[in-house]
């Protein structure tokens, strides 16, 4: 369990989080499973020679240290595939062999429990009983444990030690008279040092444009803050498994991103009297205090706590000035009971919007919590090249099905953000908004061309999404396929 769910992780940052890499890296392990639970059997009834497995789990330890070293190359050589075709071949390379070799001992150890057939439901029960608990055991350990605070490759190493362990017990005792110690230790020598050679290769990152300044792991992906500083300007980059999410010029104290400026300015253009504010999705907190330091209540609603460490020490984000809850957004719009005059709606995984935040049901969340005359503000990708407009056709039409008025702004050049604003009101006059010149000079003229632009999608090329049947992530892949290769292609030249 902790392969599968780590070689997930690191995958990540290169083919994304959608269903279909979980779906490639379910469909690996169970594969590998298959052949390991085949192939033990066949071996153990050939001849029963214990010392075999604890080879595969020798062999299954230096291959997941070997996996640290190659998940940038074979990911990266990967991405010349479809999303589809790419993350199952990076599965297959990086994971199938160590997770057969590892599946290989089930039947080993069934084979050794069993005397006769007399105990054999009681000792087979009990050794998957037992392998079961592990698995949870592994499950829980990942997942609150070791992703949170420790980085992917040093977790992945750690796992390849422990085998290594596993196996060096075995062979340096119980086993020692049947086995060459120079093999063994030989074997051993090398799975530390190229999962050693792996964990240090993740080092920070430092170059004449970029200084790694803010490193850390979270549940939700690995969080990094990228120093850059010239003559003129000095920027801070926050990236979350490698893809690009917001910049802030700390001298100036302004973004240098023109999304930050379009939620912030279309919710003022279509509602002059805003009190309160909601946004689903701190980011780093630069929209939020924007409101907030106008003088709106501003609550935020952000998933991954680890966020907020970095936006307050890099991003000038003041958490007493803006209420933070720790939740995911549909289930903090559940039990909402306030109202607010804007919503900004900017959540992001990785390359794309939580699908479950764009149904109709979360929009009528949406709506409910929502004034009379209040706006609904949208930062989301979407491209309106026939053929590729899925996701932004039926966002609209979506939208349209719960709110009488929507309109969408962007700049309509292929796949690139767009802003959608969306009321309950009789009508959604656009007022006045704020001057360009609040507008950081190295984006304003985006902004000024996305304020100026409307958009109109085809809604016969989308659906009405719904909780029950929302098929984006597998529509809307080949924009984010593009997004994931113009991504690996900026880190690789970073």
């Amino acid at each position: 369990m902790i392969v599968e769910i780590l070689g997930a992780k690191m995958l990540a940052p290169y083919v994304g989080t959608s269903h279909f890499v979980w779906t490639a890296q379910i469909a690996v392990t169970l594969m590998a499973l298959a052949a390991g639970y085949y192939a033990g059997g066949k071996l153990v009834d050939r001849e029963l020679r214990l010392g075999r497995i604890y080879w595969a789990i020798l062999g299954a330890a230096v291959y997941l240290g070997l996996s640290v070293l190659l998940v940038k190359p074979v990911a990266n050589f990967c991405l010349n595939f479809d999303l589809e075709i790419g993350s199952l071949l990076s599965s297959v390379f990086l994971f199938f062999a160590p997770l057969a070799l590892l599946a290989m001992v089930g039947p080993f150890f069934v084979r050794m429990l069993t005397d006769s057939v007399l105990n054999m439901g009681a000792n087979v029960g009990r050794l998957i009983a037992v392998s079961t608990l592990g698995s949870f055991v592994g499950t829980i350990l990942i997942g609150y444990v070791l992703i949170p605070f420790l980085p992917n490759s040093v977790t992945m190493y750690l796992t390849s030690c422990a085998l290594l362990a596993v196996a060096a017990g075995y062979f340096f005792g119980w086993g020692r008279t049947s086995t060459s110690p120079a093999a063994v230790t030989g074997m051993v020598v090398i799975g530390v040092m190229i999962g050693g050679l792996g964990a240090a290769q993740d080092r920070p990152i430092n170059t004449k444009t970029w200084t790694e300044a803010y490193r850390a792991n979270s549940n939700f992906g690995r969080l990094q803050v990228l120093s850059a500083s010239n003559e003129t300007r000095r920027l801070y980059l926050y990236l979350d498994d490698f893809l690009d999410q917001d910049s802030y010029d700390p001298v100036v104290k302004k973004s240098v991103a023109g999304f930050t400026y379009m939620l912030h300015d279309l919710a003022r253009g279509y509602n002059t009297n805003i009190h309160d504010v909601l946004c689903l999705g701190l980011g780093v907190g630069i929209v939020p205090m924007q409101f907030a330091r106008e003088g709106a209540h501003v609550d935020a609603v952000e998933i991954n706590p680890a966020v907020l460490p970095l936006a307050e020490k890099f991003f000038d984000f003041d958490p007493a000035r803006v209420h933070v809850t720790i939740d995911d957004a549909r289930h903090f719009l559940n039990g909402a009971t306030s109202k607010y005059d804007a919503i900004i709606l900017d959540a992001f995984v990785g390359d794309s919007s939580p699908s479950h935040l764009f149904s109709r049901e979360a929009f009528a969340a949406m709506r409910r919590v929502l004034r009379p005359g209040g706006v609904l503000v949208i930062n989301c990708f979407g491209d309106l090249d026939p053929g590729k407009d899925f996701f932004a056709a039926s966002l609209d039409k979506t939208l349209r099905a719960e709110f009488r008025n929507v309109t969408i702004h962007g700049t309509g050049m292929g796949l690139g953000n767009m802003y959608c604003a969306a009321s309950d009101g009789p009508d959604m006059p656009l007022h006045t908004m704020p001057p360009l010149t609040d507008v950081i000079e190295f984006c304003r003229n985006d902004v000024e061309h996305a304020r100026a632009i409307t958009l109109t999608t085809d809604a016969a090329h989308g659906i009405v999404l719904t909780d029950d049947y929302n098929p984006v992530e597998y529509y809307d892949a080949t924009n984010r396929e593009s997004l994931r290769k113009q991504l690996a292609q900026w880190m690789t030249v970073r």
